[in-house]
């Protein structure tokens, strides 16, 4: 009986010090143990370049996105898994990489690709979370509804979101034009009125015991390139920069390009023809101006964070779902395999963890949803392929891993500290093209070299890496 009762009081004693050990993690992030887990604010942004303030790029202007970075570290060297909006996002929400068959297009579902895959949303609801999604998450409202508390909120209209009477009717005729500017509050479209949703629901949340999850997804500055014209305001036409590298890369096979199709097929575009000069600057006028806008968009959600007390228990994470060109390489939107297209934006800030840092290490999208897990203290799914970014989250010098991966289409690329190799395979597994690019000493990728003699022995290593990956 003494025995038994000695083994119980052991028991009990090594439960109540595991508990403690919980608690005490808890409490490193959040300072004192908090009544609940913390909140997850969830932006993520319809192709956003890196070109922000804090990723110490000029022109753009971010200064929401800045704040944010202030509070949290900046990943330099973040690269999405497929650069087009459906087939990052279903990769990114599943934890998973895409292969041949696997999110592949813009028209991806999660739920078919992937069926059985619990998806990131869905893991915070079955944990606790009263779980929301607004705007552009998944690339369709009706893929993986079961990750949802409440049903998926989208502002009512057309996609593309068009305000000027002229604008609707070129829209109802062919496609409407490539960009719009007009006079009016940010809430006129749909952007402005996710977050007009995102704000009520953060309120009322607020006063609940329970944590929330809140995925927000900002249209813009996807195409067309509408926003208010006091953002147009913001970027002089006459001061616009284009592209220093509006040519081909000397060497680069024909697969690494094409013909920008999603940007030809709005009105007034060249259909054929070389973007001219006066009007590239205007798209870059516009895409500047949809940016700014999406960036004000997000200093809302933050100065309500603030306002509510909420900010110390509820980390934030924002990400571009790809790259864009705006005019590199000829190129105008995303579908390549250049770094353009491949490397996004990810900042994430953690209360108590993270301050005005940057982050070097090569960091994948698959890697979101274990980090969120480490840092919120759920258990991870074992879907996940992607590794935890929570070492360099407390530790900016530390690097999580020495290569990330893309795919688009027939290309798979690998991106490593100094090099950028994409090869071109067929579906018996041939290589029919392939591209590399020294990111130390061409960091616009201007010339291929993967068919220099002497980088035979480093596209053999990388090919082998890629290898591993497809297998």
């Amino acid at each position: 009986m003494n025995k038994q009762i000695s083994k119980r009081s052991f028991l009990k004693t090594v439960c109540i010090v595991f508990l403690c050990l919980a608690s005490v993690n808890l409490s490193t992030v959040f300072g004192e143990t908090p009544k609940k887990r913390p909140n997850v604010l969830f932006i993520i942004v319809d192709d956003l370049r890196p070109q922000l303030g804090c990723y110490g790029q000029k022109q753009m202007i971010s200064p929401n996105i800045d704040r944010l970075a202030s509070d949290g570290v900046v990943f330099s060297k973040a690269y999405c898994q497929v650069p087009v909006c459906g087939a990052s996002r279903a990769s990114l929400f599943t934890g998973i990489r895409p292969d041949r068959k696997r999110f592949v297009t813009y028209y991806t579902y999660a739920q078919k690709d992937a069926p059985g895959a619990v998806t990131l949303g869905e893991h915070f609801k079955k944990n606790g979370y009263h779980t929301i999604a607004n705007g552009k998450v998944f690339h369709h409202d009706d893929d993986s509804t079961q990750s949802w508390t409440e049903p998926h909120f989208e502002p009512t209209g057309h996609w593309r979101d068009y305000q000027l009477p002229e604008n609707i009717e070129l829209q109802n005729v062919n496609s409407g034009p490539a960009y719009e500017n007009v006079d009016a509050e940010d809430s006129i479209y749909k952007d402005g009125k996710m977050i007009d949703k995102t704000i009520e629901d953060i309120k009322r949340l607020a006063k609940t015991d329970k944590p929330f999850f809140i995925a927000a997804g900002l249209r813009k500055p996807h195409l067309p390139f509408n926003a208010p014209k006091k953002y147009w305001d913001m970027y002089p036409l006459e001061k616009i920069d284009l592209a220093d590298n509006a040519f081909r890369a000397k060497d680069a096979p024909d697969a690494a390009f094409h013909g920008w199709h999603e940007l030809r097929g709005y009105f007034g575009m060249p259909k054929k023809e070389e973007m001219p000069d006066d009007l590239a600057r205007k798209l870059i006028q516009g895409y500047y101006a949809c940016a700014s806008y999406a960036d004000a968009q997000i200093g809302r959600l933050l100065d309500m964070l603030e306002e509510l007390n909420l900010k110390d228990n509820t980390i934030v994470v924002l990400l571009g779902d790809h790259g864009w060109n705006l005019g590199e390489h000829t190129l105008w939107a995303k579908h390549c395999s250049f770094n353009t297209s491949l490397r996004a934006p990810i900042i994430i800030s953690v209360p108590g963890m993270t301050k005005n840092r940057t982050s070097d290490s090569l960091t994948e999208f698959i890697d979101i949803f274990p980090t969120l897990c480490d840092l919120t203290g759920l258990k991870k799914p074992v879907q996940l392929q992607g590794k935890s970014l929570m070492p360099a989250l407390k530790n900016h010098e530390i690097h999580i891993k020495d290569a990330a991966f893309s795919r688009y289409h027939d290309a798979d690329s690998i991106r490593t500290d100094r090099y950028l190799y994409t090869e071109w395979t067929d579906d018996d597994g041939k290589c029919y093209a392939r591209m590399l690019y020294d990111h130390q000493n061409d960091p616009d990728e201007n010339v291929n070299i993967a068919e220099h003699p002497d980088m035979a022995k480093l596209v053999n290593k990388l090919k082998k890496k890629l290898d591993q990956i497809r297998k």
